[in-house]
């Protein structure tokens, strides 16, 4: 008999992308995710449930063993830290670049340099490893508002298309981490359900893989 597993995925974009890598590895719920208020959908997998959370829960279910399996963004692990979890897969989904960012063509103070962000443990360690004095400014969204208003001189956050930091007069500057969707494993999971873990790795390999090539050929 095959042991429960369970999947906790991250709401939004990752999700969206998600669903078609799991139905590709043979993994789909029962009823339609986005239409439903339930957080815990069954699939076709007697044995296998999918839990729908926000990113930043998705690393403590897996950590803390109510998921056995998660897929997350490789900024909220490199956040809240995925040493004591494996991940073994990225998924090549919900690709976007963690950077720094601030006003157009406007120098950095002298001294210490306020960042908004809410990655705050991502710009100590950036800032940290380049001597650069920092206050930490934690912000939950609209990034792009903080120094417009003088609230800060730089913003750490996620950058996809650079649109809306152009439409605020901002730009881009370092290059913080490439970012993508990653397959996390509770460890003792991977102990004592091995066979099960194993085998929907070894799935959502292949898709991965599939999708790759085809993406090739289409140029």
């Amino acid at each position: 008999m095959e042991q429960p597993i369970t999947i906790a995925l991250t709401k939004g974009r990752i999700l969206k992308e998600t669903l078609p890598l799991l139905a590709e590895a043979g993994i789909e719920p029962l009823e339609d995710i986005s239409s439903s208020r339930k957080l815990i959908f069954p699939t076709n997998h007697a044995h296998i449930n999918l839990i729908v959370i926000r990113g930043t829960d998705v690393p403590t279910y897996v950590k803390l063993g109510s998921a056995d399996i998660g897929i997350a963004g490789k900024d909220m692990l490199l956040e809240l830290g995925s040493e004591d979890m494996y991940e073994p897969l990225d998924l090549n989904i919900a690709r976007c670049k963690l950077m720094t960012a601030g006003r157009k063509d406007e120098p950095l103070p002298q001294g210490r340099v306020r960042v908004a962000t809410k990655f705050v443990n991502v710009a100590r360690r950036h800032f940290a490893e380049r001597g650069i004095q920092v206050e930490l400014i934690k912000l939950y969204g609209a990034m792009e508002l903080a120094p417009l208003m003088n609230l800060a001189d730089l913003i750490v956050d996620i950058v996809d298309t650079g649109n809306t930091l152009r439409a605020n007069g901002m730009e881009p500057r370092d290059m913080i981490a490439e970012v993508s969707s990653r397959v996390v494993v509770n460890k003792a999971a991977m102990k004592r359900k091995h066979r099960e873990v194993q085998g929907i790795i070894e799935r959502l390999e292949a898709a991965v893989a599939s999708r790759q090539v085809a993406e090739v050929a289409n140029g």
